[in-house]
């Protein structure tokens, strides 16, 4: 069971990391010309919303590769 609460406590940890470090590579993409005047609310939604979509994919895949690659021991 302590192995479950780790793996799960280093997959949110993961998971949040790699959604700021995603948000704030973001900002340096210049979008200002796409959104349209008063509708800043929604433009920072957007921005939240893309940065949780590509950093819990990115984030997946570390997981997912770091779990595999630990099961190759196995085939040897």
């Amino acid at each position: 069971m302590n192995f479950i609460g780790i793996q799960s406590l280093v997959s949110i940890a993961s998971h949040i990391f790699f959604i700021l470090l995603t948000f704030w590579s973001l900002q340096a993409v210049r979008i200002e010309n796409l959104i349209r005047k008063q509708h800043v609310r929604q433009a920072r939604v957007l921005y939240l919303l893309i940065s949780i979509a590509i950093g819990y994919t990115v984030s997946s895949f570390f997981i997912e590769f770091i779990l595999t690659s630990q099961n190759l021991v196995f085939l040897f």
